[in-house]
């Protein structure tokens, strides 16, 4: 009978931390196979499995797409890339992002539980917003156990949290605990795989051949969800909603998928950037009537340079409006909402 061997965690900000500890507490004899998602810059090199290999027993690397999966190793997504797992093999694809990363937890935690079901031990460490959440509800629909780091001992409680809030975990704990347990874990039978609609279950298949760059557009994602007046903060596509227990996510038709958390955080990010083009635009035009107005002045004609001179000041008023908005907006995201 299958054994609980396919391990998947996904940690963010505080996460480097938080995955030293882990690998602190593991068996060198653990007889499964880890996966680790950490959002990294794209285009920052990742020392991060010779960090893993050099604090734990396990033999930790980059994964590469296509090698097979061994137990007792640790495989770490590359930067930019997203990590996916299907029956046998490794697959490190630069699919569309989701939760305006890639890799994406929520990406390796999905393929993991439509591929393995039962078999998946899934683990949120710290981080900020809510990548992981969606794929935590994967794993636990789909008969996995789900982990989360003791968000009071995380140092960002964000995606723990939610994690909580949104799925019905089995564990909550410090991390140098979770070595022991995990020990336990793997040599208990893997449950029969749970049952979720056939409905899901296609949406769930869908989502993880987008995530290894397939198109979305041709799979027909848009007839997946309801369409909104949404549009993509990444691409500018339209928008649909999926529903997940009693969360909603979103993805456009070329394959970008959010939460809505990250949806708004991306939507006023947005702002930001059109109020600095809209500003920058105020300052050229001040420039190019300055300009014309000096070379008035130099003609002798003074009403008209007058003219041009405080046509410029006005747009400078106007520039100095924008700058005034852009230092002052907030990224916003349901994490940042008051308490109520």
């Amino acid at each position: 009978m299958d054994k609980k061997d396919i391990i998947v965690i996904g940690a963010s900000a505080g996460g480097v931390n938080a995955l030293i500890d882990f690998v602190k507490g593991l068996p060198a004899n653990l007889d499964a196979s880890i996966f680790v998602v950490l959002h990294v810059h794209p285009s920052t090199p990742s020392n991060l499995p010779q960090i893993l290999a050099n604090y734990g027993p396990l033999l930790a690397s980059h994964a590469e797409d296509g090698e097979k999966i061994k137990p007792r190793r640790i495989y770490v997504a590359p930067p930019d890339h997203h990590l996916l797992i299907e029956n046998g093999r490794v697959l490190v694809r630069k699919g569309p992002k989701e939760n305006r990363f890639r890799p994406s937890i929520d990406v390796l935690f999905r393929s993991a539980a439509y591929n393995y079901g039962s078999r998946v031990i899934g683990i949120v460490l710290s981080g900020m917003l809510n990548d992981g959440t969606s794929g935590m509800w994967s794993v636990k629909h789909l008969g996995g156990t789900c982990i989360v780091q003791d968000p009071e001992e995380a140092l960002y409680e964000s995606m723990p949290e939610n994690v909580l809030r949104e799925v019905d975990v089995d564990f909550s704990m410090p991390v140098s605990r979770m070595g022991k347990l995990l020990e336990e874990l793997v040599n208990q039978n893997a449950p029969k795989m749970h049952e979720i609609t056939p409905e899901q279950m296609e949406l769930m298949k869908m989502e993880v051949i987008i995530a290894s760059n397939d198109n979305a557009f041709e799979l027909g994602i848009l007839n997946k969800g309801e369409l909104t007046p949404f549009t993509c903060p990444e691409c500018h596509g339209t928008l649909i909603s999926l529903k997940e227990g009693t969360t909603v996510r979103f993805r456009c038709h070329t394959g970008h998928a959010f939460s809505s958390s990250t949806l708004l955080a991306g939507v006023t990010q947005s702002i930001e950037e059109q109020i600095w083009s809209t500003m920058r635009t105020f300052e050229e035009a001040v420039m190019l009537l300055e300009q014309i107005a000096k070379t008035f002045q130099q003609a002798g004609n003074e009403e008209a340079a007058k003219e041009f001179f405080d046509k410029a000041e006005e747009s400078r008023k106007r520039s100095k409006m924008m700058h005034n908005m852009v230092t002052t907006q907030e990224l916003m995201s349901e994490d940042l909402a008051p308490a109520v």
